[in-house]
């Protein structure tokens, strides 16, 4: 992976703050995306003054110019990371509209978005690694908005890597495991339900992000 360029977008999260981490040390140079402003610069600091950008997940032009941004930035693009979401539980009936169009717009149509414009400006063997969760395999009751937009997302990423296969971008779709980081406690609406341990974030993402982006550019086109 040295010399290879990348934007994290989500990088003011767990996953993808450890996603952007490993990439540097990996000697990737590394383009930064995020919602907070002083995280987002606290971060571009730690890692060396890394390009950086705020987003807003309820602007989807914003979210699309993400990657030629980066492109232009780091000088050429070979991964996208798509790290955002939040979670919200719930009965289906006790969920608000306000809240269900949250959980749609920034756990599906903000990385569709960011997808949609990082295709086009990605190098040639490329890819978008895009993080989504088991609950798209695994529903649980109590979920039903949260699991309608992951879901969205991840049927979306499934047409999306038919539709480039053999055009030279790969689509990763990340199916993280339950993660100990507090995700589900700053839900946007309800509470979690009980749930077990979970795995330890910095290997998760070593294994489910990174992974695939280090296999992915020693096999080459």
């Amino acid at each position: 992976m040295p010399g290879h360029k990348a934007l994290v977008v989500g990088a003011t999260g767990m996953i993808g703050g450890l996603a952007a981490h490993m990439l540097v040390r990996a000697g990737v140079s590394v383009a930064l995306a995020g919602r907070d402003a002083q995280l987002l610069a606290e971060r571009s600091k730690l890692l060396g003054d890394r390009p950086y950008r705020t987003f807003d997940a309820y602007d989807l032009d914003g979210c699309a110019a993400l990657a030629p941004w980066a492109a232009t930035a780091l000088g050429g693009l070979d991964t996208t990371v798509v790290a955002i979401g939040v979670a919200g539980f719930g009965l289906a009936e006790e969920v608000t509209d306000t809240a269900a169009e949250h959980l749609m717009t920034v756990n599906a149509l903000a990385p569709m978005a960011v997808v949609r414009g990082a295709l086009p400006v990605l190098e040639p063997a490329g890819a978008v690694v895009v993080v989504t969760g088991r609950i798209v395999d695994r529903p649980m009751r109590g979920t039903a908005d949260y699991t309608a937009a992951k879901t969205a997302l991840a049927a979306w990423l499934d047409v999306v890597r038919r539709e480039r296969r053999g055009r030279g971008v790969s689509v990763v779709h990340v199916r993280m495991p339950h993660l100990d980081g507090g995700f589900a406690d700053r839900a946007v609406t309800g509470g979690p339900p009980p749930m077990p341990p979970g795995l330890d974030p910095a290997r998760a993402v070593e294994e489910y992000v990174i992974g695939p982006i280090a296999e992915g550019r020693r096999r080459g086109p």
